[in-house]
């Protein structure tokens, strides 16, 4: 995924070009198998969260091919801040989530 992706959602324009990069998740999984999933977290210059992934034909990034077919795909997902944060959490990004999120963490 190291080619610019760009989307216009809504009349918002989010780039990876000119957007950081926060973090990044790929399942271990060969980039042949159709489960193989890699995804990157991105937040533009305004605070907006999004996410870029591609994957495999059985992977959440899986487009309809043909009549009963599917195939590998690429997308972007706009996510709130809250869903930022989980994903963080949930793929245990702890780096970025003291950078992004240090406000919102308190010691057990």
């Amino acid at each position: 995924m190291n080619k610019p992706f760009l989307k216009i959602i809504d009349g918002k324009r989010y780039n990876t070009a000119t957007a950081t990069e926060v973090a990044q998740w790929c399942n271990n999984y060969p980039t042949s198998d159709f489960k193989f999933c890699w995804e990157i977290l991105y937040r533009t210059s305004k605070g907006t969260w999004f996410l870029v992934g591609q994957g495999g034909a059985q992977s959440k990034y899986s487009r309809s091919y043909g009549n009963h077919g599917s195939c590998g795909g690429r997308d972007l997902i706009v996510l709130s801040e809250t869903e930022a944060k989980a994903w963080l959490e949930a793929h245990e990004q702890n780096e970025a989530l003291e950078s992004y999120f240090a406000d919102q963490l308190e010691d057990a």
